[in-house]
Formats: C-alpha cells, sequence, structure tokens
C-alpha cells in the first residue's frame, strides 16, 4: 500500500486510505523501528519493522499468534514465519519472467504494472515541489478507464501530490509545514480524498525525507499508526534468514492471509 494506483470509484475511500501506510517498503535508509496503532476505543496494538539493504521484516500479532514477513527484494522471495510453531511459508516475488519485476518510477510509474499504459503530461509545480504529470490507463471490465497522477519527480509513485479521475474522484496532498516527531525532523502533510459526490476525508501524516516514508498517520475515525524509537544504521543479516530449526509449510489456499496449515510432508 505499494503506491498510489488506478481505483475504482467505489474503491476511492478504501484503497487510497490505506495506500497511506504502505510507503513502509520504499523506504531506502537502514533502520528498525516498534510500529505502534492506537484505535478510537483507545486500544493499542504494537509490531517491529526492520528495514536492511533490499530486505525487510516485519513482526505483529496475528489472530492471537506472532507472525514474522521477511521480504527479500534481490532474491524475488518472501517469507512468513510462525514463531510459536516454528514453521514458515515462502512465496516468490518474481514476476512471470522469472526476474525481479521493475519499480515504478517517476518517469515510468507503470514500470512492472502490467495491464497499465502511461502517457507523460509534462510537469507542474504542486504543494511547492515539482511533479511529472501522467494519464494511466488501466482496463477494467472491458473498458479503459484513465486517471490522471502529479507524482513527485523526486520522491517517486509512492509520494503521489494529486490524482484526478474522469468521474470527478480526487486525491490531493496539501503542506502543512516542519515538524519535529520522535527525534526526526519530519513534513506534515495533509492528504484529502474527494468521492465524485462531494464528500471526503482527510489523512494527516508525518513524512520522513531521511527515512522516505511516513512515521506517523492519522486516519478519519480516530485510527493512528506510528513509528517509535527509530534506529538508524545497519541491521544484522540473521534478522533475515529463516532461524534453525524451522519447517516450511505448504502455501494455503486463498493466499498468506489465511489460517495457517499443517507443516509440508517430507
Amino acid at each position: 500500500m505499494n503506491q498510489p494506483r488506478p481505483v475504482t470509484r467505489r474503491a476511492l475511500t478504501i484503497g487510497l486510505a490505506a495506500l497511506l501506510a504502505a510507503p513502509l517498503a520504499l523506504a531506502d535508509a537502514q533502520f528498525s523501528a516498534e510500529m505502534v496503532q492506537r484505535g478510537p476505543d483507545g486500544k493499542t496494538t504494537m509490531g517491529k519493522i526492520v528495514k536492511g539493504d533490499a530486505k525487510m521484516r516485519t513482526e505483529a500479532a496475528h489472530q492471537g499468534q506472532t507472525m514474522v514477513r521477511i521480504g527479500d527484494e534481490q532474491r524475488g522471495l518472501e517469507w512468513i514465519l510462525f514463531p510459536e510453531r516454528k514453521s514458515y511459508l515462502e512465496r516468490s516475488t518474481l514476476g512471470p519472467d522469472g526476474k525481479v519485476p521493475p519499480k515504478p518510477t517517476a518517469q515510468d510509474p507503470c514500470g512492472g504494472m502490467p495491464g497499465l499504459t502511461c502517457k507523460a503530461k509534462g510537469q507542474e509545480q504542486v504543494a511547492g515541489r515539482t511533479a511529472l504529470v501522467w494519464d494511466i490507463t488501466v482496463s477494467q471490465q472491458g473498458q479503459p478507464v484513465t486517471l490522471t497522477q502529479w507524482i513527485d519527480q523526486e520522491r517517486g509513485p509512492a509520494f503521489t501530490l494529486r490524482q484526478t479521475m474522469a468521474d470527478g474522484a480526487k486525491v490531493e496532498r496539501v503542506f502543512l509545514g516542519q515538524e519535529d516527531l520522535a527525534g526526526r525532523k519530519t513534513e506534515k502533510w495533509e492528504v484529502q480524498m474527494t468521492a465524485p459526490d462531494g464528500k471526503s476525508m482527510k489523512t494527516t501524516e508525518w513524512y520522513d525525507p531521511e527515512l522516505r516514508m511516513a512515521i506517523k498517520q492519522e486516519y478519519p475515525g480516530g485510527i493512528v499508526s506510528e513509528l517509535s524509537n527509530i534506529s538508524v544504521g545497519p541491521q544484522a543479516a540473521e534478522l533475515f534468514a529463516i532461524p534453525a530449526g524451522y519447517s516450511r509449510m505448504e502455501m494455503p489456499q486463498g493466499g498468506p492471509s489465511a489460517a495457517p496449515p499443517a507443516p509440508a510432508r517430507p
């Protein structure tokens, strides 16, 4: 939720709110941090995140048990570990050609995104930043659907500054100023999502330029997600490896979000 993509009108308020959390996987600097999410009822859930060199590890509770997700971008592999069961799932993240898919960039937002067609429209200044303007077309139910994105030239598709659709739906980032947060210098942004009927919702995020990601987000309804105890620097290699003694399981139907299956037979 890992970049703004073409969305249907029905998915606008659901999909784009979730996309704001996605840049976690796009951070450049190596670091570790604790993840905290607070609900409107005051309930708090905790997790951990570690970013290595082209590797990512997240750890959180899921359905009453700890779940660890490790991604190795260079090898094109992802593992989901269940420490209580000392078992894991493995899946490939390679493309159909067996290679690591290219990442979308400000210069090619359709890179690694099959089924999309991108047409450059020049560049503009948005919120004091230089944006590359693209028309992005995708086929939905046999009909072409086109939206326009103003993508931050430096930060790429994970930091789209504006998005509009033909039906009038739009998303806009508004810069609110600089702010120190958790010992980090951040930029405070408001992201306003407007549906075709004019109804809107706002999310506030604190973007860390060094990490190239938001370290705090406040969502409608009182949900807050943020990183704390951020420590920047190289991370230990063993954090991104499967521990000794773990057995591999077969991937369940429905993907890795389904209930953990029994270990694979030898």
